[in-house]
C-alpha cells in the first residue's frame, strides 16, 4: 500500500502539470500579438519556468517578447529568450528583492498599446518580495519568520503581505497601467480565492485587516513585526482598481479528481478539498472519518483530502505541515482494525524548510522510530517531525515538481 500510495500522489502531481495546463488555456484563448507595442511575459512562482516554456511556445507567429521568470532554487533553469531569476522560498532573499526591482522596471516602460502576459503559480509571494517605503528586505523576512511560525492560514498571511509589498494585492496591475495585463494563474489556495494566491498581485486586495490584527496579537505575532510593518499594516493602503483579466488553469481539485478515476482497484471517495486548520485537529477529523466510514472485508478503500493545514511552532526541530499532520494521524489511527497507510505531501515536492514532500505512515511508523532511539513525543512536541519519519523510514521524498496546488492525503485502508 505504500508503493501505491506515493504512486497515486504523484498522478495527482502530473495532473497539475503547469505546461500543459498553460497550453490549453493558451489553445483555447490564444495571446493577442501586439503590432504596434511590446509584449511583455512575466512568470513567477515555483511553476514559473514551466509556464514560462509553454507561454513562449504558444506566442503568435512573428511576436517577440520580453520574457522575466522568477522561482525558487530547485525549480530555476535557463530558458532560451527569457530572463530567470532563482530566488528564497519560504523566506525572501536578495536575488528575490533585485528580480523585483527588475520585474517593476519593465512594468513602469509599459504604454496602453503594451500588454502583459502573467503566468502566476504558489509560493510567488516570497519569490517576489517588493517592500513598501520605510520597509527593508530583513523586515520583509522578519515579517514571514513570523507570519509562518504562527498558525496562520495562506489567506491571513497574504493579506498581510499584500499591505506590505509594492506589487501585492493588485499593485501589478496597477503598476502595468495602461498596458492590459492578462493572467493565469495556478492555484495553491484552497477555494481558489485569486486574490489570496501569490498574494493576488493581479487581483484587488483582501482587505479585513480589522480582523486580522487582533488575531496577530492573540497569537503574540504582532510584537515580533518590525514597527514599519505595523505602521503599514495599522493605516491600509488603497490600490486604484483597474480592470482584470485572471483565469485559474489549475487547482487542487483537479489533482484530487485525477487521483480519484485512475484509482480503479479501489473504493475511493474524495471526503474534502478543503483540509485546513491546526495539524492536529485535522489528523483527529481524518481518522474520525475513517472510523465512521469502516471497509469492508476484502475490499480495497481509498480516502482522499486536499487542502494545506497549518503548524503552531513550539520547538525549533526540523519538518513541515504534512510530516507533522503524518505523525498525528499515526498516533490516532491505532484504533483503525484493518491495514492502512496515510500520505500528506506537498504538490510542489517541499514540506517546510526540508528537502520532503510529507511523509508515508502505517501502524508500525512510531514503533520503528522509537526502535532507532528516537523519543517520538519529545521530538514531536520540538516540532521535530522530520528526524521521526527519517528514522521510521517514512518520508515522502519527491524532489521538487516544478507545480503547486496545495497539498494532498491519502488513507489506503485494506479489509
Amino acid at each position: 500500500m505504500t508503493s501505491a500510495a506515493k504512486a497515486l500522489f504523484l498522478e495527482g502531481v502530473t495532473a497539475a502539470d503547469p505546461a500543459f495546463a498553460v497550453k490549453q488555456a493558451l489553445s483555447e484563448r490564444p495571446i493577442e500579438a501586439t503590432p504596434n507595442g511590446r509584449l511583455l511575459v512575466l512568470a513567477f512562482g515555483k511553476a514559473a519556468c514551466a509556464m514560462m516554456e509553454a507561454a513562449l511556445e504558444s506566442l503568435p507567429e512573428g511576436q517577440s517578447a520580453t520574457a522575466i521568470a522568477v522561482t525558487n532554487y530547485e525549480n530555476a533553469r535557463d530558458i532560451k529568450g527569457c530572463k530567470v531569476f532563482a530566488s528564497g522560498h519560504p523566506l525572501p532573499d536578495q536575488n528575490g528583492l533585485d528580480a523585483g526591482l527588475y520585474v517593476m522596471e519593465g512594468l513602469e516602460r509599459l504604454t496602453a498599446n503594451d500588454a502583459v502576459l502573467c503566468l502566476i503559480s504558489g509560493g510567488g509571494s516570497a519569490l517576489l518580495p517588493t517592500p513598501r517605503d520605510g520597509l527593508t528586505l530583513a523586515d520583509k523576512i522578519a515579517v514571514n519568520e513570523a507570519l509562518l511560525s504562527g498558525g496562520l492560514d495562506i489567506v491571513q498571511m497574504n493579506a498581510v503581505r499584500q499591505q506590505l509589498s509594492i506589487l501585492k494585492g493588485g499593485g501589478l496591475l496597477d503598476l502595468a497601467h495602461p498596458a492590459k495585463v492578462r493572467s493565469l494563474v495556478i492555484s495553491d489556495v484552497i477555494g481558489d480565492d485569486i486574490r489570496a494566491i501569490a498574494s493576488g498581485p493581479t487581483a484587488q486586495a483582501m482587505g479585513g485587516l480589522d480582523q486580522i490584527i487582533p488575531v496577530l496579537k492573540a497569537k503574540s505575532i504582532w510584537e515580533d513585526l518590525p514597527a514599519a510593518a505595523q505602521s503599514h499594516l495599522s493605516n491600509p493602503r488603497n490600490i486604484r482598481e483597474r480592470e482584470s483579466d485572471n483565469s485559474i488553469i489549475c487547482s487542487n481539485r483537479q489533482s484530487l479528481t485525477a487521483i480519484q478515476k485512475i484509482a480503479t482497484d479501489w473504493d475511493a471517495h474524495i471526503v474534502s478539498d478543503r483540509l485546513v486548520g491546526d495539524v492536529e485537529q485535522a489528523a483527529r477529523d481524518i481518522v474520525d472519518y475513517a472510523l465512521s466510514h469502516p471497509v469492508k472485508s476484502g475490499d480495497l478503500q481509498l480516502l482522499i483530502w486536499g487542502g494545506e493545514t497549518t503548524v503552531n511552532l513550539r520547538g525549533t526541530g526540523k519538518g513541515g505541515r504534512n510530516q507533522e499532520l503524518c505523525l498525528h494521524v499515526a498516533s490516532l489511527a491505532q484504533d483503525l482494525p484493518e491495514a492502512w497507510v496515510f500520505l500528506s505531501g506537498g504538490t510542489d515536492g517541499r514540506d517546510g524548510p526540508t528537502d520532503a514532500a510529507g511523509g508515508i505512515v502505517d501502524s508500525a511508523t512510531l514503533q520503528r522510530a522509537r526502535s532507532k532511539g528516537v523519543n517520538v513525543e519529545d521530538a514531536l512536541s520540538n516540532n521535530d517531525s522530520y528526524r521521526i519519519l527519517q528514522a521510521a523510514g517514512n518520508l515522502l521524498l519527491t524532489k521538487a515538481t516544478g507545480t503547486n496546488v496545495a497539498d494532498i492525503q491519502l488513507l489506503l485502508r485494506m479489509g
